[in-house]
């Protein structure tokens, strides 16, 4: 199956722990009694969990180190507030607290870059709207100003818009004394869905849990679309140890996905 491709200094993540359902239950129970060493596993044994996240951001950022650190106070934060009374997935609870640091982060230390192309166009058009501005007492349209730039409505329009203050996606736009809702609430995000992506990273994770062979065959049936005669001839097998073994493969990701 895939494996985890976001590279981090000093940390081999294809070796990363990780939990099982049961065991993460008990390391909950006993980290709320204030077990340092159980919090610790947690931290550790969900590290794949701030992985799985950090991949949507590969193309984005060239400084992955600071993103995983990033995530993981997200996934600290959802640690300490996690209750398991709630009884939801930790991944489902704890992707949106992750995601949340890592673009918080992102929105904090990043900035609108204005190519010189549309500085220049939208100086010239402030120019010449001062001037027509003085001479006609009116401004001028958007059309006279491109008329006279000899460029499109549209550049006009696209460089006039760039000397506006950015408002940030994290804008506060409502606050009843309760939760604040931002502009970012307001907005859907089409290429990230919290549901689907915590289902993804539940996948992964238990996909993990499978052992070699298991995941071998599952890859090999699924992903790669082999035949079970096919399989077992490489694994010098029986086709119906291959069956057997794929049926219990996926009983077991039916468990602990549901």
């Amino acid at each position: 199956m895939a494996k985890y491709k976001v590279e981090i200094t000093g940390i081999n993540t294809s070796n990363i722990t990780v939990l099982t359902n049961e065991e993460m239950i008990e390391l909950f129970k006993k980290a709320k009694t204030g077990d340092k060493f159980a919090s610790d596993l947690l931290v550790s044994g969900n590290l794949k969990l701030v992985l799985s996240i950090l991949k949507q951001f590969s193309n984005k950022t060239d400084n992955l180190d600071d993103l995983f650190q990033i995530g993981c106070i997200g996934l600290l934060k959802a640690i300490k507030n996690f209750d398991l009374s709630h009884d939801v997935k930790f991944s489902t609870y704890a992707v949106p607290m992750i995601l949340g640091e890592i673009r918080r982060y992102i929105r904090d230390n990043s900035q609108v870059r204005i190519s010189r192309s549309i500085k220049d166009i939208a100086y010239k058009s402030l120019k010449i709207k001062e001037e027509y501005l003085i001479n006609h007492a009116k401004e001028p349209s958007v059309e006279y100003i491109a008329k006279k730039l000899n460029v499109s409505t549209t550049d006009v329009i696209t460089a006039l818009d760039s000397l506006k203050e950015p408002v940030s996606m994290f804008e506060p736009i409502y606050n009843d004394g309760g939760d604040t809702i931002y502009l970012y609430d307001q907005i859907e995000d089409k290429k990230t869905n919290n549901a689907e992506l915590s289902t993804k990273i539940a996948l992964e994770t238990a996909i993990d849990e499978l052992d070699e062979r298991e995941r071998q065959i599952l890859d090999n049936r699924y992903i790669v679309g082999k035949t079970q005669m096919e399989i077992a001839d490489e694994l010098s097998i029986s086709q119906a140890q291959v069956s057997r073994l794929e049926k219990r493969a996926i009983k077991q990701l039916k468990k602990v996905l549901k």
